[in-house]
């Protein structure tokens, strides 16, 4: 029996560990963009800590409830009493006392109520805040994840260019050797060659370093190598300023949540000046009192009004804390409308501008592959000079570096809208 119950935790820990493999990224896995979100989603600590803001709010509703019930408290007591000069028992003797206490507060003029509704709000907040810190980290994701595309790009434009200046050195070398041209083109070829390949260790090092911040935004520490989806973001949705502000200010989970703590704020001032009311409140007793020769019962029940007559003041400065707090939340609620403004008006302008740089990186590109053709079938004849070449290359080099920040540019300045509006996703 014991075997068998042995096989099968070994079974299930064989299964668990099968199965967070296959989630785990795998040596030479492809990415897709949203692949790393989910990896994100159930990875990042912030998304733990946001989950863990809405537990909290939910166990202070519980204890605001708590004053809808009866609070009992059992009372046991034991005292070793010896004589006194005025008592009739000259020994030591055990004093006993149990005693259950009940006290059910029967209306408060809508305190408890208050404070549950206030909780309640903070716990709607704390759900905004956490939609809030999804987007965060979409967004967060997104821009890596664009980010190490383009250093993957850019290597690869690095590796095609030290191909190309390896092509032309050995070009360059043989009309040297057959006395076509001189010394100083393979010179001058050679050098170009080793500042490419420079520029090909920089490119492979930057990209390098974008995985590790690809990775710091999908929440994991390190990872096996893996390679991402050739895929920028390219449809250019056609959207109005003035419609993305609106819906910005509408759908925003930030600004929602100053929305509601402001609310609570103001609930608050309420729930301050109900301190001026009083309370009614109902209680009982039962228990037994007694020696170690006889055990008294007693019982009592009836009803308490409690009247903060005086409280030094307390009350008045409670009110006067909470209504500079909501002015605070009123201030940071404006201070937020601004700063979505201009999140919203740089987002929109940012992809207005790499959406027609696109197009015009696409134009360079073509004209840089075709002014290099030339150079080198002017060079072939001998009518062209190296130099030619060299900055034919050159600039066929900026030109796709050009298009290729222009796609990433605009990816991430979608990204950027998305968030700005409350459309992540």
């Amino acid at each position: 029996m014991n075997k068998k119950i042995l096989f099968l935790i070994l079974l299930i820990l064989l299964f668990s560990k099968s199965l967070w493999a296959t989630d785990a990224i795998q040596k030479g896995d492809v990415l897709t963009l949203q692949q790393c979100i989910d990896t994100a989603l159930k990875n990042h600590p912030a998304i733990n800590a946001a989950t863990g803001a809405i537990r909290q709010s939910e166990s202070k509703i519980g204890q605001a409830s708590a004053g809808y019930y009866p609070q009992i408290v059992f009372q046991s007591g034991y005292s070793r009493v010896g004589p006194a000069a005025t008592s009739m028992r000259s020994d030591p003797y055990n004093y006993y006392s149990d005693t259950l206490n009940l006290n059910q507060t029967l209306f408060d003029f809508g305190k408890t109520s208050t404070s549950v509704d206030i909780e309640k709000l903070s716990k709607q907040s704390a759900e905004a805040d956490f939609h809030e810190t999804t987007s965060s980290i979409i967004l967060m994701v997104k821009e890596t994840y664009y980010s190490f595309l383009k250093a993957k790009m850019s290597e690869a434009v690095a590796q095609e260019t030290v191909n190309q200046f390896q092509q032309h050195y050995d070009m360059a070398r043989t009309f040297f050797e057959t006395g076509k041209n001189s010394k100083i083109d393979v010179t001058s070829a050679e050098v170009n060659l080793s500042d490419a390949g420079v520029q090909l260790i920089s490119a492979q090092n930057a990209m390098r370093i974008a995985r590790v911040n690809l990775n710091k935004a999908m929440g994991v520490i390190s990872t096996a190598e893996y390679n991402v989806q050739e895929a920028f973001y390219l449809e250019h949705a056609d959207i109005s300023f003035d419609a993305a502000l609106a819906q910005a200010y509408e759908n925003r989970p930030d600004i929602l949540s100053t929305r509601l703590k402001k609310n609570a704020l103001e609930k608050s001032i309420n729930l301050n000046k109900k301190g001026y009311l009083p309370v009614i409140s109902g209680n009982a007793t039962y228990g037994y009192a007694g020696d170690d020769t006889s055990m008294d019962k007693s019982w009592s029940a009836g009803i308490a009004l409690t009247f903060p007559l005086f409280t030094g003041f307390s009350t008045k400065y409670a009110i006067a804390e909470a209504r500079a707090n909501l002015d605070i939340a009123k201030a940071n609620e404006e201070s937020l409308r601004q700063t979505i403004y201009l999140e919203v008006q740089s987002a929109y302008l940012n992809r207005k501008e790499a959406f027609e740089r696109i197009e015009a990186g696409r134009i360079i590109v073509r004209q840089g592959e075709e002014n290099l053709e030339l150079a080198r079938g002017r060079y072939a004849t001998g009518v062209g000079s190296s130099i030619e070449i060299t900055d034919a290359m050159i600039k066929l080099n900026n030109a796709k570096m050009t298009y290729i920040s222009a796609l990433s540019d605009f990816s991430v300045a979608q990204a950027r809208l998305e968030k700005a509006i409350g459309a992540q996703k």
